[in-house]
């Protein structure tokens, strides 16, 4: 629902030239409207042709609360026209037809080019001509979700929610681009030591999003003056945060000491008993094996029945073992076989299942 808020009607925004929307000295009436969202997810045979980037984009804008900060000329029936201009509709084409008819050269997400030396800075009117494209585009986001409320999205309603979310997202993205650096000067400013860098650095990012959402333009000062404000109040968070988990766990954490042994011994274990056991096996000749089986075995592995320390001899290949009897290396691969399958059967019996 949404919050109550003072709205213009169309006979009060009629008044209102278009001279007087881009540009006038009474400060128009702000505040931040919310909205939760209770439209049905159209069917399939609605968003059928829709990129799945965008399908999900729109599932998600069904669920989630949306909201803007409303400035009351944009109820205007020029506004769109007065704060998006005919140029935006066409920077839009290409986020609307997908992901994949867009180019890839040029753009660079890794922020390093906002770093760089002689990077021109928004002017404060740039800055607030940005905002108001902004929470203009959510304004109208809100709208859509407000005329479908209780109802299923038709195909028009889906592609408006779709246009606006994805100028919403456009705008908020080259907003947050723009203020990145903010964040990297205010952690070189912090005395902060406590912290590692890279946690203040996360911390401040998410404090500069959540002010992009809150921030009101018409306020009369600039945006990086807030969001510093917020992001010097997230690492003071981080290092209380940070103290009291010390104070429960004051030794650093050793990742060696959550490693347990315990699994490795036992099968350690096994490996003696069954070891043992098939000392015994063959002395006893348990598993039945002939006197050619028996040799074969006690060659290729090295087992000797009467000696501890019978595994550090050496095993003998199977063409070894063959000239030994007198047969090919073939045939001794099909003793050792089933040879193995006798002592594999006595020693399920008698070891494992204990």
């Amino acid at each position: 629902m949404l919050v109550e808020e003072h709205c213009p009607s169309e006979g009060e925004c009629a008044l209102m030239s278009s001279q007087e929307l881009r540009g006038s000295d009474v400060r128009p009436i702000t505040s931040v409207k919310r909205i939760k969202p209770t439209v049905i997810f159209p069917s399939a045979d609605v968003v059928r042709g829709l990129h799945e980037i965008h399908v999900g984009l729109l599932r998600r804008r069904c669920l989630e609360p949306a909201e803007c900060v409303y400035d009351s000329r944009f109820a205007h029936r020029d506004a769109e026209q007065s704060f998006l201009g005919d140029g935006f509709e066409h920077a839009l084409a290409d986020e609307l037809a997908g992901p994949s008819a867009r180019s890839c050269g040029g753009n660079d997400d890794s922020g390093m080019d906002l770093l760089a030396k002689g990077r021109r800075t928004c002017t404060s009117e740039q800055e607030v001509a940005l905002f108001l494209r902004f929470n203009y585009c959510r304004y109208r986001v809100m709208r859509v979700l407000r005329d479908f409320r209780g109802r299923e999205l038709t195909r028009e309603g889906v592609c408006d929610l779709v246009r606006w979310e994805l100028a919403t997202r456009k705008l908020r993205a080259t907003i947050i681009r723009a203020n990145m650096p903010l964040v990297l000067a205010m952690v070189k400013r912090t005395r902060i030591s406590s912290v590692d860098q890279a946690e203040l650095i996360s911390e401040g990012n998410l404090a500069l999003l959540r002010s992009v959402d809150k921030f009101d333009c018409q306020r009369g000062f600039k945006f990086s003056t807030y969001a510093c404000r917020s992001i010097l109040k997230a690492f003071s968070r981080v290092a209380s945060r940070t103290a009291r988990y010390r104070g429960y766990f004051p030794t650093e954490f050793d990742p060696t000491l959550e490693t347990s042994d315990v699994a490795e011994e036992r099968r350690r274990g096994v490996e003696d008993e069954c070891v043992t056991e098939l000392r015994s096996v063959l002395g006893q000749n348990l598993a039945q094996l002939s006197e050619i089986e028996r040799q074969v075995i006690v060659a290729r592995f090295a087992i000797d029945e009467t000696a501890d320390n019978s595994l550090q001899a050496k095993a003998k290949t199977l063409e070894q073992v063959g000239e030994l009897i007198g047969v090919t290396k073939e045939r001794v691969r099909q003793i050792q076989n089933k040879a193995l399958n006798k002592l594999r059967t006595i020693l399920e019996e008698n070891v494992l299942p204990s």
